[in-house]
């Protein structure tokens, strides 16, 4: 007898299951405009043409779902860990360096992930128990609460007011969309929140509309293919900077991981296992590198999409993805998405990153974690503050994220740390 696949009955749409075209349309749209922006502002800062970083995270997310067997829904954009070192290397050697760079992440993905194949990824449930994966999803959701909220005040680094209200009224409309529409409409809150939203800034003049008249309606993006466009040539530089920040990229895919395990009642550690999910970023990341676009990741905006909507097909994300590779040919589209002011990301985010963070709030509610326990008070505390906080490790040109280093110095104090306190102990 075929065993039955099982289905999240809190699922509006589960994992499988296909929307109908026009909702399809809509549901893919509101991923695409959630990541948008940090996946242009991404090559914007490292001098890449955004449309083609645009392409390469659409097709990253391809590779990523067929490597996966469609089975996890998650959107890959331009990774922000490796900015520092792309920019150096943009000025030094230019993007082949770069590619070589991404190229090589991806491979050291790869490799992890035929290592945990062989060894197994039984050993995650010891480093990684619910005192310290509720507080790292609660860093991933909160620790960019600071830049949503400087972006929601600052234009050009001056407080504006006219911007607060932009933002407060984009977090508004999409609170209201969420709790009061019904039907097709009650599963896009997040779009028609940028939506009006957007308009809303429009109305204010904060919308520079210039960018979107002087672009051209089609173009062909800036590949930079191997061979094609530039003789590959081999960059040790590159490699030696890049391929550290893969372990802590790494880091930031299992955090993921455990929302979207919460989010959609599965355990994709088991299935379709870590050594594929590995595989899939590491593969997406070759792909990125071999078309002329930056490194990509798993992106948390996106994931509080799915925690909102309960919208959670793999081929809503595909949509995406798919979007995503056309509008890179599609210059004034872009320069539409491109347009949204800040406010309007900002007030989304407002909802979505503490979505996140209340799901990492639910796993320490749900495993009853008793903080009257000074090792857990302590385990959590750190993690919190120091991911919160913005806290990096960096020596030389290796940079440990403050998520990265919460999540390790969690590990390493629920390792060594007793049970109980010598004032604990009876």
């Amino acid at each position: 007898m075929q065993k039955q696949e099982f289905r999240n009955p809190d699922a509006v749409l589960d994992i499988k299951d296909r929307p109908k075209a026009l909702p399809w349309l809509g549901l893919s749209l509101q991923h695409l405009f959630t990541m948008f922006g940090a996946t242009v502002l991404v090559p914007i800062l490292v001098g890449i043409n955004p449309s083609i970083a645009l392409v390469s995270s659409g097709i990253g997310t391809l590779v990523y779902l067929v490597t996966t067997k469609g089975k996890i829904p998650a959107y890959l954009g331009s990774s922000f860990a490796f900015i520092a070192a792309m920019q150096m290397l943009m000025e030094s050697d230019g993007y082949p360096a770069i590619a070589q760079g991404a190229i090589t992440t991806g491979l050291v993905y790869v490799i992890v992930s035929l290592i945990i194949k062989r060894a197994g990824a039984a050993w995650l449930d010891k480093i990684l128990p619910p005192i310290i994966v509720g507080p790292v999803i609660m860093v991933i959701g909160l620790g960019l609460a600071a830049n949503a909220a400087q972006n929601a005040m600052y234009n050009d680094s001056v407080y504006d007011f006219k911007y607060i209200l932009v933002a407060l009224a984009t977090l508004g409309l999409t609170i209201f969309f969420n709790m009061f529409l019904r039907g097709f409409l009650g599963l896009i809150p997040i779009l028609l929140g940028i939506v009006g939203g957007y308009l809303i800034a429009l109305a204010s003049g904060i919308v520079d509309v210039q960018p979107i008249i002087d672009a051209n309606w089609f173009g062909l993006p800036s590949f930079e293919i191997p061979f094609i466009n530039y003789e590959p040539k081999l960059y040790l530089n590159a490699i030696t900077t890049m391929a550290p920040i893969a372990f802590v990229t790494m880091t930031e895919h299992i955090g993921h991981l455990m929302v979207l395990n919460k989010l959609t009642k599965r355990n994709f550690f088991e299935e379709p296992g870590l050594n594929r999910t590995l595989l899939g970023d590491g593969f997406a990341q070759i792909a990125a590198g071999l078309v002329g676009g930056p490194p990509v990741t798993s992106y948390g905006e996106n994931i509080g999409v799915l925690a909102i909507t309960r919208v959670h097909s793999v081929f809503v994300i595909g949509g995406a993805a798919v979007l995503a590779i056309v509008l890179g040919f599609v210059g004034k589209l872009s320069a539409l998405i491109l347009s949204i002011p800040g406010p309007v990301i900002s007030g989304i985010s407002f909802l979505l990153f503490g979505v996140i963070a209340a799901s990492g709030l639910k796993i320490l509610i749900d495993n009853k974690i008793d903080f009257d326990r000074k090792k857990n008070l302590i385990i959590a505390s750190v993690i919190l503050v120091v991911g919160i906080g913005g806290l990096v490790f960096t020596v030389g040109t290796f940079t440990l994220s403050a998520m990265a280093l919460a999540t390790v110095l969690g590990i390493f104090l629920n390792l060594i740390l007793p049970d109980s306190s010598r004032s604990e102990e009876k």
